[in-house]
């Protein structure tokens, strides 16, 4: 898939729209956390913290699934099913602040706690589907 993400659907991606990922957890049920997203015109990639579940859950089992709700129109959304291709923590800090701009207005994500180690996880997308 060389674009899997419909153009009409890209503006989610700018705009503060949370992302609701699912993994699986070690005894296979599901696991949803809600997420900061982004797409760089290949991957979905969210940031998380090194040993939290979902990053333990993606380590685990790669298959994901993340849907994006538009929060002008929840019955505008765009779900995504596929695979976490890459999982690094090079450049994970510039990448959580560029999230904090985008979903809190600061410049510095204000949350980290003493020791966290930031990843970013890259989504390859092999279904989409979307509504509204």
């Amino acid at each position: 898939m060389s674009n899997p993400i419909p153009d009409t659907y890209l503006d989610l991606f700018k705009k503060k729209a949370f992302g609701n990922l699912a993994t699986v957890m070690a005894d296979g049920s599901p696991q949803v956390t809600p997420v900061w997203v982004d797409f760089d015109g290949k991957h979905v990639q969210f940031n998380s913290a090194r040993g939290r579940v979902k990053d333990r859950n993606v380590r685990r089992n790669p298959q994901v699934a993340v849907s994006i709700v538009d929060p002008e129109n929840p019955y505008r959304y765009l779900e995504v099913r596929g695979r976490v291709v890459e999982i690094t923590e090079k450049g994970a800090d510039d990448h959580i602040n560029r999230l904090s701009q985008k979903y809190l207005g600061k410049p510095v994500y204000p949350y980290r706690k003493p020791g966290e180690v930031r990843v970013v996880y890259k989504i390859e997308p092999e279904k989409v589907s979307s509504a509204g």
